[in-house]
């Protein structure tokens, strides 16, 4: 049995990882007779922590800048990009061929949350699942998060990629309500929460500084051209919430989701100039797990900082750029805890934390209730993936 994990996992984005992580766990435990490999954006990471073997996704991401004068410029950006997706073609193609099943594990890859181009992952994507099917093999896009996208040419990759797979399922209602209304799901496709959920969980002590997840953050796709105003605005307000924080005698510790978060909460750092604000760097889902275990709250941006915090059972508030941080919030029962990033406002923010912290044990209650039905829904995927990828068998 060929297994191939397709993806932006390596890349420096713990969620993404932490989702790999929880189907290679699945994988090693059910199909321990699998050869395993990667199609990915940091294939060097992948293997050196996780000992698949891997390889570069996307051409263009291991060439470098164009210079020159600008119609020089203008006219080589063309020719590379074409040429690229000549090359992510054939690659894609010929490495889905190799395999028997091929797993998108988690992620927001059908979502446009973020800035991202056509011809980036969405059209790998769409690549994949279009060789899948044509070489008869059983493309699967695990738990995976979904939106309405409004960008043509990228929303028809992403709908096609999902409806040539072999298998979906979808990490939330939301998702899959807007699968369906992008007309990529089937009426066979299930909800199942985050894969990152089947992680197991390090005992988990109780500190008494708070967690801000910062993030580097300047809009979506449509924002580009107002992207610095957007991140320079948004490290204001978090700025001036670790400082209410602070002039209310809290200790605080600032969190990353992605190492391009890193900056932010260096720059965050430098304007508070507080001994009682710490950050320590981390690069995967374990050291952030152990970040977790000092705090008392997260106040979390990073979709999947915001979900750690509630693995963890710890009261969390989510600033959301999706309604994916509102679907995750429902799902554990705590969704009055919640802020627009776009609406971002450190004294509304603040107010949030001093109203959780009145409520705080009722809401580990609904937490730790939740939780629990989570985890029988994730045996419940697990179980499916093992019908419908591989009949059943171990």
């Amino acid at each position: 049995m060929r297994i191939g994990l397709f993806g932006r996992l390596g890349s420096g984005n713990i969620g993404n990882d932490a989702t790999l992580e929880a189907v290679l766990a699945y994988l090693k435990a059910e199909r321990p007779d699998a050869e395993l490999d990667s199609l990915c954006s940091g294939p060097e990471r992948v293997t050196e922590r996780y000992g698949v073997p891997a390889a570069q996704l996307g051409w263009l991401d291991g060439s470098g800048p164009v210079t020159g004068p600008k119609p020089v410029r203008l006219a080589l950006t063309l020719a590379r990009l074409v040429l690229g997706s000549l090359i992510d073609t054939w690659q894609i193609a010929t490495w889905v061929r190799r395999h028997d099943v091929v797993i998108v594990p988690g992620m927001g890859v059908l979502e446009s949350t973020l800035p991202q181009r056509p011809w980036e992952l969405p059209w790998g994507q769409f690549v994949m699942s279009l060789a899948g099917k044509a070489f008869g093999v059983k493309v699967a896009f695990v738990s995976v998060g979904a939106n309405v996208v409004r960008q043509r040419a990228t929303g028809w990759l992403l709908a096609k990629s999902a409806k040539l797979a072999y298998y979906r399922s979808f990490r939330d209602e939301q998702s899959l309500g807007a699968a369906q209304q992008m007309r990529m799901a089937g009426p066979s496709d299930h909800v199942f929460p985050d894969l990152v959920f089947a992680l197991s969980s390090p005992p988990v002590p109780t500190g008494d500084a708070i967690g801000v997840g910062v993030m580097a953050y300047s809009g979506g796709t449509e924002d580009r051209a107002d992207a610095e105003r957007i991140q320079e605005s948004y490290t204001v307000e978090m700025t001036r919430f670790v400082e209410r924080l602070l002039a209310d005698g809290r200790s605080v510790r600032l969190l990353i989701g992605d190492e391009a978060d890193e900056a932010v909460a260096l720059d965050v750092l430098s304007r508070v100039q507080s001994a009682r604000v710490v950050y320590e760097s981390f690069t995967s889902a374990d050291e952030l797990m152990n970040q977790l275990g000092t705090v008392d709250t997260v106040v979390g941006t990073r979709f999947h900082t915001v979900l750690f915090g509630l693995k963890l059972g710890k009261p969390t508030i989510a600033i959301g750029y999706g309604r994916k941080h509102l679907a995750l919030m429902e799902q554990l029962g705590v969704e009055e805890w919640f802020q627009d990033i776009r609406e971002l406002d450190a004294d509304r923010l603040y107010t949030q934390f001093v109203a959780l912290q009145g409520e705080r044990g009722q809401v580990v209650r609904t937490i730790d209730q939740r939780l629990q039905v989570i985890r029988e829904r994730l045996d419940e995927q697990f179980a499916e993936l093992n019908a419908v990828l591989f009949g059943g068998s171990s």
